[in-house]
């Protein structure tokens, strides 16, 4: 299924308002039980950047593990609908002040309980600006955030008894409980505060997995997960366990994939995008989901400052065949971007003013060029770094290919080993060169997919862009409790995006999958991440 330019499985803001309001009883009944029940599903993965802690892990490969082995007080099923795990109720009246109840005997695998506690105090310390968290900009709502002091304790948060807890916005947001199944918000167990770092590298959950015992996670190899039988929630595994394992190339993983050393992997080579469907035929997947792909070639790159670097971002965005690259090296599974957010999102739209700097036009990108050699003349090469282990290769080397020949300029990849490593020089600031970027949706909503990078001091603004005009668009989208008018403001936001090009979108991922013989029900969700909890797998034969 290719990508719709509609909003496929679109999520409104009023989903979120059905759970704040209604409490929303939990739904789904978890998949029948087929196969071998202590079966352990093996997939693809990458090792993650930091430790697993919920409020620093804001990457694929780690984001991967937090959602199988915690769960938070919703999660979304396979369509993006949020529905109730942790949470018995998400109650508001104004869309500013939440009373969020947990449900009762809710544990997590060493025996502490999951109770309010566990997730204030892990919100708390996810939003001190001196612990330095990665996803410290989602707490930026709550009353008593700030990012100018540390503040150990949000004045919005309040634990009223064991099971409950009020949270006060600064203003209101009625997605606000549509937020509240990203990593970002899980809780974490009395214990871990004895000592962080040991839990970061042996976290303890409350989700359907667990880490197989003390060396579960065999760093830059693989991390090994079992059924958690103590989890009472509504995604209950119908499996063994999960091994994710930390492949160099996505060549390796296919590879095992095809001679049954694999059950499911949740990409796709480019040397097998032409073919996968066919070599799995019944056993694939080529859908829409929320992923957005872009580069990021940050103010601080010299010729990339101020208004020369405005007309060169905008150059180096007419210069790129967006259609040619999806065609050739994608093979048609990607479609080029009309925006900065995704076409499964509600609100979606193909014509906000100053999207046209996305077209291709050799002649207007040369045009632009001169008038920023006019400024400062360039001098140098132009990169792309990326990570080798990602698959990536293909399409770096195409866009460098199309920029010297549309450009006239020296142009190439820089590769990175590892995603960790590619990941921790963006974070450290030491790269010091154009770097491909992605988002997949942590939850959906269009201001997911402007907020968390584009802000001022967001936690995944990684070329570090400031535009106090967006900041406040951005704001008022959130603080509108008519959809309609949320979605306005983040277009509006979109246009500022648009003229400054903090990032140069690319194109809409989908997901691209497979899986062996072996697993049955298999469903990829509405972010292109397989629901693991769901496969079921035949008993070997002996």
């Amino acid at each position: 299924m290719k990508i719709k330019r509609i909003g496929v499985a679109a999520i409104a803001l009023a989903a979120a308002g059905a759970l704040a309001l209604s409490g929303c009883a939990t739904s789904s009944e978890p998949a029948a039980p087929e196969g071998d029940a202590t079966a352990i599903i093996t997939t693809n993965g990458s090792e993650p950047q930091n430790p697993l802690i919920p409020t620093n892990t804001n990457e694929t490969g780690g984001g991967k593990i937090l959602d199988s082995i915690f769960a938070g007080l919703i999660y979304y099923d396979a369509k993006g609908a949020p529905v109730n795990d942790m949470a018995e109720s998400i109650e508001t009246d104004d869309a500013q002040n939440y009373t969020i109840k947990i449900k009762a005997d809710q544990k997590f695998t060493n025996g502490d309980p999951v109770d309010a506690e566990s997730f204030v105090k892990a919100w708390n310390y996810g939003a001190a600006l001196d612990n330095a968290q990665l996803s410290s900009y989602f707490f930026d709502s709550i009353e008593g955030f700030s990012y100018d002091e540390n503040v150990p304790e949000l004045s919005g948060l309040k634990v009223v008894d064991d099971l409950t807890f009020t949270v006060k916005l600064k203003q209101p947001e009625s997605d606000f409980p549509l937020r509240l199944g990203y990593s970002a918000f899980f809780p974490v167990p009395a214990a871990a505060w004895d000592d962080l770092a040991a839990f970061g590298e042996n976290p303890i959950g409350n989700g359907p997995y667990m880490l197989d015992g003390e060396g579960a996670w065999k760093h830059n190899e693989r991390i090994d997960l079992v059924k958690n039988e103590d989890y009472q929630g509504p995604r209950q595994a119908v499996n063994g366990g999960l091994d994710i394992i930390f492949y160099a190339t996505q060549d390796a993983a296919y590879a095992d994939l095809q001679g049954g050393n694999l059950d499911v992997i949740d990409a796709i080579p480019d040397s097998a995008l032409g073919t996968y469907e066919t070599d799995f035929e019944g056993r694939s997947v080529n859908q829409a989901v929320a992923v957005f792909q872009s580069f990021v070639i940050p103010d601080r790159l010299a010729h990339f400052g101020g208004e020369e670097g405005k007309l060169r971002r905008a150059a180096i965005s007419h210069a790129i065949d967006r259609q040619e690259v999806t065609d050739v090296i994608f093979s048609g599974t990607r479609t080029p971007a009309h925006d900065f957010t995704s076409p499964v999102i509600d609100g979606y739209s193909e014509d906000i003013p100053g999207s046209d700097v996305l077209d291709f036009d050799a002649d207007k990108a040369k045009e632009l060029w001169a008038e920023a050699d006019a400024i400062s003349p360039w001098s140098g090469s132009f990169q792309i770094g990326y990570n080798a282990d990602g698959g990536h290769q293909g399409w770096v080397d195409a866009v460098a290919n199309q920029l010297k020949n549309n450009l006239g300029i020296d142009a190439s990849g820089a590769p990175y080993p590892t995603f960790a490593e590619f990941r921790t020089a963006i974070t450290d600031r030491t790269i010091q060169t154009a770097f491909r970027t992605g988002w997949q949706g942590d939850y959906p909503s269009l201001s997911n997919f402007l907020g968390p990078i584009y802000v001022t001091g967001a936690g995944s603004n990684d070329g570090d862009y400031s535009n106090p005009e967006f900041d406040a668009l951005i704001k008022e989208g959130l603080g509108e409790t008519d959809v309609q008018a949320g979605i306005e403001k983040f277009q509006q936001a979109q246009e500022i995006l648009f003229e400054d090009l903090p990032a140069i979108p690319l194109w809409y991922a989908t997901a691209n999958g497979a899986w062996g013989e072996n697993v049955d029900n298999v469903e990829f969700g509405w972010n292109g991440v397989p629901l693991h909890y769901e496969i079921t797998k035949a008993a070997a034969s002996k």
